[in-house]
This record gives structure tokens, C-alpha cells and sequence, in this order.
């Protein structure tokens, strides 16, 4: 086994264990005093807008993960709780991406399915949005995430967004949300976001960019499943979708982090370990986020294939 799968290996087992220990936590609310789907949904988005539930875009101390990544409370609490407590975005890639009422939406690496579901909603009946990951864990989430949301216009399929198992020219929108920056062959997804994309199709992705980082950061697996130690320079990311032919190329919403949101980025308030997968500890997350303050970014990136 390449150097590559073997990243994947890691990360996909990293994720596996993450959704495990968020389906966790959900149980542990559940067995506390939720005892209705309702009330469940009411403490899932609450420990959201607290900083309860961890994930790549790791609060800030005077907002709430959900605000900071583009979802609204109300968003938040029409969707199955799970798809929240299982989401480790950095961002809303939906959010003004301008889907049309019978778009072909593309997520990469869909996950349990939060943006799946919210593009599915957009896209309407006559739309379709099919999900790619590589994680079985995630997929029975997001299966099962789409079937309590009544959508039936959501088809969530298992690959590698370096490899997508999806037509060429046939969809209308790539998304993706704090995923390829976790790929070890990010040409590989630009060439094939590209290929799958219609003419005229756009692109709409939230994503972790960062400066050179210390060689100690490189060689710590556990950053690298936290999104933050394989990601690349916003420069080489533009510069990689321009190479295979995207125009309009656009870093639509751009935010640094400070060292207080790393270490939340890092390591989960209730415990849990690392959002993303991993398991760092607080002390080390605590140090490892002030080397890399302000040296690490969330980006929106635009983007579309000429016609």
C-alpha cells in the first residue's frame, strides 16, 4: 500500500471513530432529559451555538460554531439532529451557492450529510445531490440522515474524491466542505471535480488552507485528521484549480484563526478528543495552537468551468 492510501486509511478511520464518539455524546444527551425528537433537536442545535459539539470550524469565543460556519439556528433545527452532531465542516458551502430548483448537486466527501440534506431541500424534487466518502461509518449516517429528512432526491455512494465514481459533464455544482484538504493527491480532485462538472458548472468549497508549516506539525498524524497539517497554501489551491481549467476562480469568504479557536479546532470542550478524528489532548492541543496562530485559514472558494 502507496503512502497515499495509506493516508486515507488513517483519516477514514480517524472519522469513523469521530461519528462514533458524536453518536455517543447524542445517546448521553438523550438519556439526560431529551425524550422526545423535538427536544433532542432543541439541545443538539443549543450545544451547537455553545461550542458543544466540535468540528473543524471550532468556535470562536464570542460566537457560536454554527454562526461562524454560516448556519442559522433555524437551518440547524429543521435537520435530523444527527446530521448536526456528526457534521466537522469548516464552513457552509451551500450558503449563496446559488442552487437552482433541478441542479445535479456533487458533495465531496459528504460526511453524515449536512450539506447533503441542505442542498437537497434547494435543488427540490426535480434536483438530484449525490455524496461521495470513503468512510462506511459515514455513509450509514448520512443514508440514514437523508431517509428521517424525507428526502428522496439524495444518493450518497462510497469512492475517493480522487477517483469520483460520477459521469463526466454530468453535474451542475461541486460542493465540499473541509475535505480536500485531507486528500494526499489534491491535483487529482481538481482534475476530477473538473471532469464531472457540466460546461457552465460551478464550484462552491469550504476549506482549510495554511501557511508552510514546522516540520514537527507535518509528522503529527493527528493534525493531519484535524484538517489542519495536510492542508496547502491558498496561493498553490487557487493556482491548482486554475491549472485544470477553472475560471472566476474566487476566495468568496476568508477567516484566520487565532490560537483560541485552534485549540477549540483541536480539542472537543466535552472531552472527546480531537473534532476532526484523533486524539490530541488539551495541553498539547493548547501549544500546537499558539505555534500555528494566524498560519492557518477557513476559505470559500468559487469557482466554474468555462461554457
Amino acid at each position: 500500500m502507496g503512502r497515499a492510501d495509506d493516508i486515507r486509511k488513517s483519516v477514514s478511520a480517524s472519522y469513523a471513530e469521530a461519528v462514533r464518539r458524536a453518536m455517543a455524546r447524542r445517546k448521553e444527551r438523550l438519556a439526560a432529559g431529551a425524550s422526545t425528537p423535538e427536544k433532542a433537536a432543541s439541545r443538539t442545535t443549543k450545544a451547537a451555538r455553545s461550542g458543544g459539539s466540535c468540528c473543524c470550524g471550532a468556535p470562536a469565543s464570542a460566537g457560536s460554531l454554527a454562526e461562524m460556519a454560516g448556519y442559522s439556528r433555524e437551518t440547524l433545527a429543521a435537520l435530523p439532529p444527527d446530521a448536526v452532531t456528526s457534521s466537522f465542516g469548516c464552513g457552509n458551502p451551500v450558503a449563496l451557492a446559488a442552487i437552482r430548483e433541478g441542479d445535479t448537486v456533487l458533495d465531496l466527501g459528504s460526511g453524515a450529510g449536512i450539506d447533503l440534506l441542505l442542498a437537497a431541500k434547494m435543488a427540490g424534487p426535480t434536483g438530484r445531490v449525490i455524496g461521495v466518502d470513503m468512510t462506511p461509518a459515514m455513509i450509514e449516517r448520512a443514508r440514514a440522515n437523508a431517509a428521517a429528512a424525507g428526502l428522496t432526491n439524495v444518493e450518497v455512494r462510497q469512492g475517493i474524491i480522487e477517483n469520483l465514481p460520477v459521469e463526466a459533464e454530468s453535474v451542475d455544482l461541486v460542493i465540499s466542505n473541509c475535505v480536500i484538504n485531507l486528500s494526499p493527491e489534491k491535483d487529482r480532485v481538481f482534475n476530477e471535480l473538473f471532469r464531472v462538472l457540466k460546461r457552465g458548472g460551478r464550484i462552491s468549497i469550504s476549506d482549510i488552507v495554511s501557511e508552510p508549516l514546522p516540520d514537527w506539525a507535518q509528522k503529527m498524524a493527528v493534525l493531519y485528521s484535524a484538517c489542519i497539517s495536510g492542508a496547502i497554501p491558498e496561493s498553490q489551491y487557487l493556482a491548482g484549480l486554475r491549472d485544470v481549467g477553472m475560471t472566476e476562480v474566487t476566495v468568496a469568504d476568508r477567516l484566520v484563526y487565532t490560537a483560541d479557536q485552534l485549540a477549540g479546532l483541536l480539542d472537543s470542550v466535552d472531552g472527546g478528543g480531537c473534532c476532526c478524528g484523533g486524539d490530541i489532548g488539551r495541553e498539547d492541543a493548547a501549544k500546537a495552537a499558539a505555534a500555528l496562530a494566524g498560519r492557518v485559514a477557513s476559505i470559500r472558494v468559487t469557482g466554474a468551468k468555462p461554457q
